[in-house]
């Protein structure tokens, strides 16, 4: 069994005539985080590989993607249904051989794989088929934890960016999605659509070697999760309005618009399937302004099951106050979350502007970012900004532009620049 444990971080004091009211929201799952082989079945995977025509160069990168696949199947769960599907212009399923889904056995695994290395890259690129294809994989199934993995190597040519929308606006909710480009001719927004759409990561693989570890390790997480579909909800008063709900932490995923009406003055916001893990929510409220004294429930937040069943929650409060002292005390959590979204828009709008040639913005906004990361101990981030630019003083977000930035360097920087730093817990007020 798992267990969710909801807790709020705010600043509840408000001064006169104040209408906004922010929180963290920390989720905790715990519980039985060793996958069971009675629960192989209730799950469901599909892998899915580019094998168009750009694959076969260089030859190892076709033949990287198939051991990573190998070590996918390999790391599945006995019993996990499974299916394996390469992408062109086209999707064909490559196992099982008719639509639908096998239990991952030993005879199976070797099958796939057996399936898997016969695979030959020609064609385009159209991963809108690939969705829909997994999608239709997916209904044969009655799991409710269903994963995917895709794998590309470019762009998506062999398709109108509108229809790539079009699918995902109807593959969405239906699974979750990883997203992993290899090398660097694909493009970082293109997937991150795709992956944010589907409540997956994206990243990049810059060496083809390093598929296999990769894909491992996004099985082995998929293998972890033990509840699907658990959603964020939230009840707000008459007269309040949810300004936006923001995962914060592992990574930034905006959900605002992914809001499902599920009572009066009641929104489910989707958060995916779960394991044993933590991840935190920025939630902002506006309310009506009320007198110097007045105390009221801004939101109740409530994490669901896909039944309905509350597995957890909590309250965001507001208290107007006529004293400076309380009002503007700084919660260390909402102030951690709101730098790190601005240092994932600096860092992207950054390397846009860096693009285009706009020097003056580009230094400005990445020397911004060079500042917030140094700030909020992102270490991982500092190191991948030193990358692209020169720092000269990280405490002023001092910096000079690069002449010459390795490609894998910016995709590195762009594609990772969502990937948030927890707050530290110890500097919660007293």
């Amino acid at each position: 069994m798992t267990d969710f444990q909801v807790e709020v971080y705010q600043n509840e004091y408000l001064p006169q005539g104040s209408a906004e009211v922010n929180a963290i929201v920390t989720v905790t799952a715990s519980g039985n985080a060793t996958p069971a082989a009675s629960a192989g079945a209730d799950a469901a995977e599909v892998i899915i590989i580019d094998t168009s025509g750009s694959m076969q160069h260089p030859a190892t990168k076709l033949a990287a993607a198939k051991r990573a696949t190998a070590a996918a199947i390999d790391a599945l769960r006995d019993g996990v249904n499974f299916a394996v599907v390469s992408g062109s212009e086209r999707a064909d399923l490559v196992y099982p051989p008719r639509l639908g889904m096998r239990p991952a056995t030993a005879l199976s695994r070797e099958e796939a794989k057996r399936a898997v290395n016969a695979l030959r890259a020609d064609g385009g690129t159209a991963m809108g088929e690939w969705l829909l294809l997994a999608r239709e994989l997916f209904a044969t199934q009655t799991s409710p934890l269903r994963h995917a993995i895709l794998l590309t190597d470019g762009q998506n040519v062999h398709e109108r960016p509108k229809k790539l929308e079009r699918i995902l606006e109807g593959v969405t909710g239906q699974f979750v999605c990883d997203c992993r480009g290899v090398g660097t001719d694909w493009e970082v927004k293109e997937l991150r659509k795709i992956s944010t759409a589907l409540l997956g990561t994206v990243d990049i693989v810059a060496e083809p070697a390093d598929l296999e570890a990769d894909f491992r390790a996004m099985t082995s997480n998929a293998m972890g999760k033990e509840v699907a579909d658990v959603s964020l909800r939230l009840w707000t008063p008459q007269g309040a309005t949810v300004k936006f709900v923001k995962q914060v932490e592992p990574t930034l995923t905006d959900l605002t618009d992914r809001r499902v009406e599920s009572a009066a003055r009641s929104g489910d916001y989707p958060t995916g399937a779960w394991g044993s893990e933590s991840r935190d929510y920025h939630v902002c409220v506006q309310v009506n302004p009320a007198n110097v004294g007045d105390k009221m429930l801004a939101a109740r937040v409530s994490l669901v099951s896909a039944t309905g069943d509350v597995l957890g929650k909590g309250q965001v409060l507001a208290v107007w106050t006529d004293d400076t002292a309380l009002s503007t005390k700084i919660n260390p959590e909402v102030a951690h979350y709101t730098g790190q979204a601005e240092l994932a828009s600096a860092i992207e709008e950054g390397l846009e502007a860096q693009r285009a040639g706009q020097i003056e913005s580009a230094t400005a906004k990445l020397g911004r970012a060079v500042k917030l990361a140094h700030e909020s101990g992102h270490e991982d981030t500092a190191k991948l900004l030193a990358k692209v630019v020169e720092v000269v003083d990280p405490v002023h977000g001092t910096i000079r532009l690069k002449r010459e930035v390795a490609t894998v360097d910016a995709m590195t920087l762009e594609s990772r620049s969502q990937v948030t730093k927890r707050v530290g817990r110890k500097s919660e007020e007293d």
